[in-house]
């Protein structure tokens, strides 16, 4: 598909994509997802480390830097930083609640930031999985811009909390907005402020907000915000 290789070329390509496995990240992650399930700081300044092939990550400096939290599809885990295991989850199911305490267990925190940074990274290279069916939509007029779009249906083997994701890219083929279906509500998911890390694009700046029927949003209230420091792959 035309956008679908422009887009993955425009973001350091697949071949280089290939040659990787592992990447490390410095961010910070909040909004009232987080703040009103009592998680305002958990996420602030900490260090993520997972697999370009498999979903897995292990988040460093959480809680204040207190402990550290591993996402893997079938075991979450909450850690000391010397290891000692302080719980974990086995065969974590996704049927979270819809209401306002989502995010009230540190598990589940767990499960859902490791969830978010995995599918955030690997995108767009994740659509090019030919597990993955993609389908070009007409384009959308965002502002003053127009964005080509793709739908993407995920498998239902890929960790994920929707299946059909809508994905809109820029003139330069770079990822600006994905919607999607979060616990019960319509999402737009901006992402913006795109770096280049060992050759890889990537964007440093991201944000959930709640999407009206008609494809527009509400500035308010921001349901997740993600600043990534630095990246580094390998």
């Amino acid at each position: 598909m035309a956008l679908l290789d422009d887009v993955i070329d425009a973001n350091g390509g697949i071949a280089r994509w290939n040659n990787l496995s592992r990447f490390t990240l410095h961010l910070s992650a909040g909004g009232t997802l987080f703040s009103n399930a009592g998680h305002a700081r958990e996420f602030k300044d900490v260090i993520a480390e997972g697999s370009t092939r498999t979903q897995s990550v292990r988040f460093t400096g959480i809680t204040g830097g207190e402990q550290s939290g591993s996402f893997q599809p079938d075991l979450i885990t909450i850690e000391t930083v010397d290891g000692e295991v302080l719980q974990a989850w086995s065969n974590p199911e996704l049927a979270f609640d819809t209401g306002p305490q989502v995010l009230a267990d540190e598990l589940h925190l767990i499960l859902f930031c490791g969830v978010s940074i995995w599918n955030y990274l690997t995108t767009p290279f994740l659509l090019a999985r030919p597990d993955v069916l993609v389908e070009e939509l007409p384009s959308w007029k965002e502002g003053i811009e127009t964005w080509r779009r793709l739908r993407a249906q995920l498998p239902p083997n890929l960790v994920t909390f929707a299946g059909e994701q809508i994905f809109y890219f820029d003139e330069n083929a770079l990822q600006r907005r994905t919607d999607h279906d979060l616990f019960g509500m319509k999402v737009a998911h901006y992402s913006w402020a795109h770096e280049s890390f060992d050759g890889v694009v990537v964007p440093t700046l991201r944000r959930s907000q709640p999407r009206r029927p008609d494809g527009t949003v509400n500035t308010k209230p921001v349901l997740i915000d993600v600043e990534i420091f630095d990246a580094s792959f390998e």
